[in-house]
């Protein structure tokens, strides 16, 4: 569980390894509670040492939703949690065998890479998991998530290889482009999720670096381009936003 917390030998380090919240002048009150550095690790604590679903999906939702936006404290959360070693707790928790802790885990990822230094410790580490996840394929007959989850799985991948060159290696190295075009073009999943895997693969093929390496595997640029004619509309739904606790 070490690696997600290497902050020191990455690019990105523009505070070290300290992060400072913001100086209080009078004691936290309401739901300022929610976002204190002493109730961030009780989150943290939760997500290692629990076993109970439930309590699992609601922690990672609560990192979910206080990582989200630009505001102050959602940046200092993002860096608190790789340096508590957070975030290998949530990645261990995309393995769970509760779709609702899969999705809270895989919608907290999505928030927490928008950190650069997390995104790319999550791109090296966590993709695999990410994409065990998917349906199709050749790996270990994958879950059978709903739309929703699968759907959140796809806008973290996405989310976790914008700009990020390693990570989108590291997801074909795990089969996930053989996952992603099987959503897109199999005419069995649902048009949210046929559009979020060709948002991955329109991703992965904007990185030129990868476009001989993909063609001499037999793939050709048709296979990254968004097939919505097979997509079923028994799921209905044409957006993107993953829902939060």
């Amino acid at each position: 569980d070490e690696w997600f917390s290497r902050g020191k030998k990455l690019p990105e380090d523009p505070g070290a390894e300290t992060v400072d919240f913001p100086k209080r002048t009078t004691p936290a009150k309401g739901y300022e509670l929610l976002f204190q550095p002493e109730v961030v690790r009780i989150y943290i604590s939760l997500l290692k040492e629990s076993k109970t679903p439930a309590i699992l999906e609601a922690s990672a939702g609560a990192i979910q939703n206080l990582c989200a936006g630009s505001w102050t404290y959602g940046r200092c959360i993002r860096a608190a949690l790789r340096q508590e070693k957070g975030l290998s707790a949530i990645a261990d928790l995309l393995s769970h065998d509760s779709e609702r802790v899969v999705k809270a885990a895989a919608g907290a990822l999505r928030n927490l890479a928008v950190d650069l230094r997390n995104k790319e410790l999550i791109g090296k580490h966590a993709i695999p998991n990410l994409v065990k996840n998917l349906p199709g394929g050749q790996q270990t007959p994958a879950k059978n998530l709903s739309e929703d989850a699968v759907v959140s799985i796809l806008n973290t991948i996405n989310e976790v290889i914008v700009d990020n060159l390693e990570a989108a290696k590291k997801l074909r190295e795990t089969q996930g482009i053989e996952k992603l075009v099987l959503i897109n073009k199999s005419g069995n999943r649902s048009e949210r999720e046929v559009r979020a895997a060709a948002l991955v693969l329109q991703t992965v093929w904007g990185y030129k670096e990868l476009r001989k390496p993909l063609e001499k595997e037999g793939w050709k640029k048709s296979d990254f381009q968004v097939n919505l004619s097979n997509a079923s509309r028994t799921q209905g739904g044409n957006s993107f936003d993953d829902s939060t606790l």
